[in-house]
């Protein structure tokens, strides 16, 4: 593989972050001196941006059809190497609702939920509770409801960022702690713990403040359970190149997987590229480790 296109961009309300992902990527690719690199800024849901010659693709684009098997579909049919998961592994991880059937049939802990409606008067789940958009990611319209008088604008919220129309993902809030375990090619990195301000780990901790701690867990007993976990849910999924599992640990040691992003950002605060300089790893090698196993559905 030498040339490579980086796909960023796209139209989900994640294209700034997917442009920032996709800008260090192609940067990183580009500084290892063995790769043509090129950026492509995907304007519409089709790949008529992208060049007809190239090798293989790495994908920086997060949210909508970059993520949910769409751009995985057009490659598969194109027969080009992309990084990340098969467009099945992919839709199902997108939607938020069927990776937690999925989890639950594989017996890999999930926090409890259900759906909530338009119109829903009151949360259907003992309070506090997370609201959350099944379909988007970056913590886009999610919100975390502690009193009744806040389930209306959360609910709003959520609706919001996905048109205003369709079912809304009510989860169980774990109280505890917040962790995350990127798997490359199978391989788990170190767990990174997440230590918000407020104790909540919404968009602007995420991307905008400074204040977010990411301290790497000490591998002992909890760090070699969660990476165990991690990879049961990356199988469960079937999973391929990289993804990032998010969990919850309560006060009790109980770990409960929240949600797979297969197309976890790349940005100065994402914690993949993190986790993977902490196997010793350049930024740019993490990079050319995702980019070294790009394949499509045969």
């Amino acid at each position: 593989m030498k040339k490579i296109a980086v796909l960023m961009g796209g139209k989900s309300n994640e294209r700034e972050v997917s442009l920032n992902s996709g800008k260090n990527v192609a940067e990183a690719l580009s500084s290892l001196g063995k790769y043509e690199v090129i950026p492509v800024v995907i304007e519409s849901d089709d790949l008529t941006a992208l060049p007809k010659d190239v090798d293989a693709v790495y994908i920086a684009l997060h949210g909508g059809w970059g993520e949910n098997g769409g751009v995985q579909t057009a490659l598969n049919q194109l027969k080009i190497p992309y990084t990340g998961p098969g467009a099945m592994t992919s839709r199902i991880a997108m939607d938020k609702i069927k990776p937690k059937m999925v989890l639950e049939m594989k017996g890999v802990p999930t926090a409890a939920w259900t759906l909530a409606s338009p119109g829903t008067k009151a949360s259907p789940l003992p309070l506090p509770v997370v609201v959350k958009p099944p379909s988007d990611g970056s913590s886009v319209g999610i919100s975390k409801v502690t009193t009744q008088d806040q389930w209306e604008e959360a609910l709003n919220t959520a609706l919001e960022a996905q048109g205003g129309k369709g079912e809304i993902l009510v989860e169980e809030f774990i109280p505890g702690r917040e962790m995350t375990v990127g798997v490359i090619n199978g391989e788990a990195l170190p767990v990174i713990e997440i230590v918000a301000k407020n104790g909540w780990y919404g968009f602007d901790e995420k991307y905008k403040s400074d204040e977010t701690r990411y301290p790497f867990l000490e591998d002992g007993d909890l760090a070699q359970k969660l990476k165990k976990t991690a990879i049961e849910a990356y199988n469960a999924l079937s999973c391929r190149g990289v993804t990032r599992i998010d969990f919850r640990v309560s006060p009790v040691g109980r770990l409960y997987v929240l949600e797979l992003n297969t197309s976890p950002g790349f940005t100065s605060h994402s914690l993949v590229p993190m986790a993977g300089m902490k196997t010793g790893l350049t930024f740019a090698e993490v990079c050319d480790k995702i980019l070294s196993q790009a394949t499509y559905d045969k």
